[in-house]
Protein backbone atom coordinates (compact mmCIF):
# COMPACT_ATOMS: atom_id res chain seq x y z
CA UNK A 1 0.00 0.00 0.00
CA UNK A 2 1.40 3.44 -0.92
CA UNK A 3 2.00 5.84 1.98
CA UNK A 4 1.61 9.59 1.64
CA UNK A 5 3.01 11.67 4.53
CA UNK A 6 0.86 14.63 3.43
CA UNK A 7 -2.32 12.66 4.09
CA UNK A 8 -1.70 11.41 7.60
CA UNK A 9 0.62 8.71 6.33
CA UNK A 10 -1.98 6.90 4.20
CA UNK A 11 -3.08 7.35 0.61
CA UNK A 12 -6.33 5.85 -0.59
CA UNK A 13 -5.87 2.70 -2.64
CA UNK A 14 -8.11 4.12 -5.38
CA UNK A 15 -5.22 6.22 -6.74
CA UNK A 16 -3.16 3.11 -7.36
CA UNK A 17 -6.13 1.30 -8.86
CA UNK A 18 -6.91 3.96 -11.49
CA UNK A 19 -5.02 2.20 -14.36
CA UNK A 20 -6.77 -1.10 -13.59
CA UNK A 21 -10.21 0.47 -13.46
CA UNK A 22 -9.48 2.52 -16.58
CA UNK A 23 -8.62 -0.60 -18.57
CA UNK A 24 -11.78 -2.34 -17.37
CA UNK A 25 -13.90 0.70 -18.24
CA UNK A 26 -12.43 0.98 -21.75
CA UNK A 27 -12.82 -2.76 -22.30
CA UNK A 28 -16.45 -2.74 -21.15
CA UNK A 29 -17.38 0.22 -23.36
CA UNK A 30 -15.66 -1.26 -26.42
CA UNK A 31 -17.18 -4.70 -25.93
CA UNK A 32 -20.64 -3.19 -25.48
CA UNK A 33 -20.39 -1.03 -28.60
CA UNK A 34 -18.88 -3.77 -30.77
CA UNK A 35 -21.37 -6.41 -29.58
CA UNK A 36 -24.42 -4.19 -30.18
CA UNK A 37 -23.22 -3.14 -33.64
CA UNK A 38 -22.39 -6.75 -34.50
CA UNK A 39 -25.88 -7.91 -33.51
CA UNK A 40 -27.43 -5.11 -35.54
CA UNK A 41 -25.17 -5.94 -38.49
CA UNK A 42 -26.13 -9.60 -38.31
CA UNK A 43 -29.76 -8.65 -38.85
CA UNK A 44 -28.96 -6.50 -41.88
CA UNK A 45 -26.39 -8.76 -43.54
CA UNK A 46 -26.47 -11.81 -45.77
CA UNK A 47 -27.05 -13.80 -42.59
CA UNK A 48 -30.32 -12.01 -41.75
CA UNK A 49 -32.27 -15.27 -42.12
CA UNK A 50 -30.42 -16.71 -39.14
CA UNK A 51 -29.94 -13.45 -37.20
CA UNK A 52 -32.25 -14.86 -34.53
CA UNK A 53 -29.44 -17.33 -33.77
CA UNK A 54 -26.41 -15.16 -34.55
CA UNK A 55 -27.50 -12.35 -32.22
CA UNK A 56 -27.55 -14.47 -29.05
CA UNK A 57 -24.32 -16.21 -30.11
CA UNK A 58 -22.56 -12.85 -30.52
CA UNK A 59 -23.66 -11.72 -27.07
CA UNK A 60 -22.45 -14.90 -25.38
CA UNK A 61 -19.07 -14.73 -27.10
CA UNK A 62 -18.74 -11.01 -26.30
CA UNK A 63 -19.39 -11.75 -22.63
CA UNK A 64 -17.26 -14.86 -22.11
CA UNK A 65 -14.19 -14.20 -24.24
CA UNK A 66 -12.98 -11.00 -22.50
CA UNK A 67 -13.46 -12.61 -19.09
CA UNK A 68 -11.50 -15.65 -20.24
CA UNK A 69 -8.68 -13.56 -21.71
CA UNK A 70 -8.41 -11.42 -18.57
CA UNK A 71 -8.70 -14.48 -16.31
CA UNK A 72 -11.62 -12.92 -14.44
CA UNK A 73 -14.14 -15.03 -12.61
CA UNK A 74 -17.44 -14.83 -14.46
CA UNK A 75 -20.79 -14.32 -12.77
CA UNK A 76 -22.27 -17.36 -11.04
CA UNK A 77 -24.98 -19.09 -13.07
CA UNK A 78 -26.68 -20.36 -9.91
CA UNK A 79 -27.16 -24.05 -10.61
CA UNK A 80 -26.63 -25.27 -7.06
CA UNK A 81 -29.68 -26.66 -5.29
CA UNK A 82 -30.00 -23.81 -2.79
CA UNK A 83 -29.53 -21.22 -5.52
CA UNK A 84 -32.21 -22.85 -7.66
CA UNK A 85 -34.71 -22.84 -4.79
CA UNK A 86 -33.93 -19.21 -4.00
CA UNK A 87 -34.19 -18.19 -7.65
CA UNK A 88 -37.57 -19.89 -8.09
CA UNK A 89 -38.96 -18.27 -4.94
CA UNK A 90 -37.70 -14.78 -5.80
CA UNK A 91 -38.79 -15.01 -9.44
CA UNK A 92 -42.23 -16.28 -8.42
CA UNK A 93 -42.78 -13.37 -6.07
CA UNK A 94 -41.43 -10.91 -8.62
CA UNK A 95 -43.77 -12.18 -11.32
CA UNK A 96 -46.79 -11.84 -9.00
CA UNK A 97 -45.80 -8.27 -8.19
CA UNK A 98 -44.61 -7.09 -11.61
CA UNK A 99 -46.83 -8.71 -14.24
CA UNK A 100 -50.11 -7.05 -13.11
CA UNK A 101 -48.33 -3.68 -13.11
CA UNK A 102 -46.94 -4.44 -16.57
CA UNK A 103 -50.45 -5.23 -17.84
CA UNK A 104 -51.80 -1.94 -16.47
CA UNK A 105 -48.89 0.06 -17.85
CA UNK A 106 -49.16 -1.47 -21.32
CA UNK A 107 -52.93 -0.96 -21.30
CA UNK A 108 -52.44 2.75 -20.55
CA UNK A 109 -49.85 3.08 -23.31
CA UNK A 110 -52.15 1.27 -25.70
CA UNK A 111 -55.05 3.57 -24.76
CA UNK A 112 -53.00 6.62 -25.73
CA UNK A 113 -52.01 5.01 -29.04
CA UNK A 114 -48.40 4.78 -27.94
CA UNK A 115 -46.45 2.37 -30.09
CA UNK A 116 -45.45 -0.81 -28.29
CA UNK A 117 -42.36 -2.81 -29.26
CA UNK A 118 -43.44 -5.85 -31.30
CA UNK A 119 -42.63 -9.21 -29.67
CA UNK A 120 -39.49 -10.97 -30.86
CA UNK A 121 -40.14 -13.76 -33.31
CA UNK A 122 -38.52 -16.61 -35.21
CA UNK A 123 -39.64 -18.36 -38.41
CA UNK A 124 -43.30 -19.31 -38.06
CA UNK A 125 -42.75 -22.93 -39.02
CA UNK A 126 -41.08 -23.51 -35.66
CA UNK A 127 -44.39 -23.00 -33.84
CA UNK A 128 -45.01 -22.21 -30.19
CA UNK A 129 -42.68 -24.86 -28.82
CA UNK A 130 -39.82 -23.53 -30.91
CA UNK A 131 -40.67 -19.97 -29.94
CA UNK A 132 -40.69 -20.78 -26.20
CA UNK A 133 -37.41 -22.66 -26.53
CA UNK A 134 -35.96 -19.67 -28.35
CA UNK A 135 -37.09 -17.19 -25.68
CA UNK A 136 -35.53 -19.10 -22.80
CA UNK A 137 -32.57 -20.91 -24.35
CA UNK A 138 -31.39 -18.17 -26.71
CA UNK A 139 -32.79 -14.72 -25.91
CA UNK A 140 -32.97 -14.90 -22.10
CA UNK A 141 -29.70 -16.74 -21.55
CA UNK A 142 -27.68 -14.76 -24.07
CA UNK A 143 -28.92 -11.32 -23.01
CA UNK A 144 -28.54 -12.05 -19.31
CA UNK A 145 -25.07 -13.52 -19.76
CA UNK A 146 -24.04 -10.31 -21.54
CA UNK A 147 -25.96 -7.53 -19.78
CA UNK A 148 -25.92 -8.91 -16.25
CA UNK A 149 -23.12 -11.48 -16.25
CA UNK A 150 -20.63 -9.31 -18.11
CA UNK A 151 -21.73 -5.68 -18.16
CA UNK A 152 -23.38 -5.31 -14.75
CA UNK A 153 -20.69 -7.43 -13.13
CA UNK A 154 -18.05 -5.11 -14.57
CA UNK A 155 -19.90 -2.06 -13.29
CA UNK A 156 -19.87 -3.63 -9.82
CA UNK A 157 -16.10 -4.05 -10.15
CA UNK A 158 -15.68 -0.47 -11.34
CA UNK A 159 -17.75 0.81 -8.41
CA UNK A 160 -15.77 -1.26 -5.90
CA UNK A 161 -14.40 1.88 -4.10
CA UNK A 162 -18.00 2.65 -3.06
CA UNK A 163 -18.51 -0.76 -1.41
CA UNK A 164 -17.06 0.20 1.96
CA UNK A 165 -18.88 3.53 2.18
CA UNK A 166 -22.09 3.12 0.20
CA UNK A 167 -22.68 -0.53 -0.78
CA UNK A 168 -26.31 0.12 -1.73
CA UNK A 169 -25.29 2.94 -4.05
CA UNK A 170 -22.80 0.63 -5.75
CA UNK A 171 -25.47 -2.01 -6.31
CA UNK A 172 -28.14 0.35 -7.60
CA UNK A 173 -25.63 2.10 -9.80
CA UNK A 174 -24.92 -1.23 -11.48
CA UNK A 175 -28.66 -1.90 -11.87
CA UNK A 176 -29.39 1.47 -13.48
CA UNK A 177 -26.37 1.40 -15.81
CA UNK A 178 -27.05 -2.17 -16.98
CA UNK A 179 -30.73 -1.33 -17.55
CA UNK A 180 -29.75 1.78 -19.53
CA UNK A 181 -27.38 -0.21 -21.71
CA UNK A 182 -30.04 -2.91 -22.10
CA UNK A 183 -32.57 -0.36 -23.38
CA UNK A 184 -30.03 1.46 -25.56
CA UNK A 185 -28.99 -1.79 -27.20
CA UNK A 186 -32.61 -2.62 -28.03
CA UNK A 187 -33.16 0.83 -29.54
CA UNK A 188 -30.02 0.58 -31.68
CA UNK A 189 -30.58 -3.01 -32.83
CA UNK A 190 -34.29 -2.66 -33.63
CA UNK A 191 -34.24 1.00 -34.66
CA UNK A 192 -37.38 1.89 -32.67
CA UNK A 193 -37.57 4.46 -29.88
CA UNK A 194 -40.36 2.41 -28.27
CA UNK A 195 -37.69 -0.15 -27.38
CA UNK A 196 -36.55 2.28 -24.68
CA UNK A 197 -39.37 0.79 -22.60
CA UNK A 198 -37.09 -2.19 -22.01
CA UNK A 199 -35.33 0.00 -19.45
CA UNK A 200 -38.07 -0.90 -16.95
CA UNK A 201 -37.72 -4.69 -17.14
CA UNK A 202 -33.98 -4.07 -17.25
CA UNK A 203 -34.21 -2.60 -13.75
CA UNK A 204 -36.03 -5.70 -12.51
CA UNK A 205 -33.49 -8.01 -14.14
CA UNK A 206 -30.60 -6.09 -12.63
CA UNK A 207 -32.23 -6.22 -9.21
CA UNK A 208 -32.76 -9.97 -9.50
CA UNK A 209 -29.09 -10.41 -10.27
CA UNK A 210 -28.15 -8.41 -7.15
CA UNK A 211 -30.81 -10.05 -5.00
CA UNK A 212 -29.84 -13.64 -5.78
CA UNK A 213 -26.18 -13.21 -6.69
CA UNK A 214 -26.53 -15.38 -9.78
CA UNK A 215 -27.83 -15.35 -13.37
CA UNK A 216 -30.50 -18.00 -12.96
CA UNK A 217 -33.18 -15.67 -11.56
CA UNK A 218 -32.85 -12.97 -14.26
CA UNK A 219 -32.73 -15.66 -16.96
CA UNK A 220 -35.96 -17.25 -15.74
CA UNK A 221 -37.71 -13.91 -15.30
CA UNK A 222 -36.49 -12.67 -18.69
CA UNK A 223 -37.98 -15.66 -20.48
CA UNK A 224 -41.25 -15.48 -18.54
CA UNK A 225 -41.50 -11.72 -19.09
CA UNK A 226 -41.12 -12.16 -22.85
CA UNK A 227 -43.87 -14.78 -22.88
CA UNK A 228 -46.10 -12.60 -20.70
CA UNK A 229 -45.52 -9.63 -22.99
CA UNK A 230 -46.62 -11.61 -26.02
CA UNK A 231 -49.79 -12.75 -24.24
CA UNK A 232 -50.64 -9.20 -23.10
CA UNK A 233 -50.04 -7.68 -26.54
CA UNK A 234 -52.14 -10.47 -28.05
CA UNK A 235 -55.03 -9.56 -25.74
CA UNK A 236 -54.95 -5.97 -27.00
CA UNK A 237 -55.24 -6.98 -30.65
Amino acid sequence: MYVDPKNGGVLSVKFLAVPVYSKLLVETLLVFIIAVLAVKGAGASLFSDISWLLGPLILVIAALVPAKIRHRKFADFGFQRRQIVTALAVVGGTCIAVFPLAFCGLWVLRSFDTGLPPPSSIPQERGWIGWLFYQFMYVAIAEEVFFRGYLQNNVLRLAQPLSSRRPRLRQWLSVVISATCFALAHVVVHGRTAEALTFLPGLVLGWLFIRTGSLLAPILFHGMANVCYVLIVGMFE
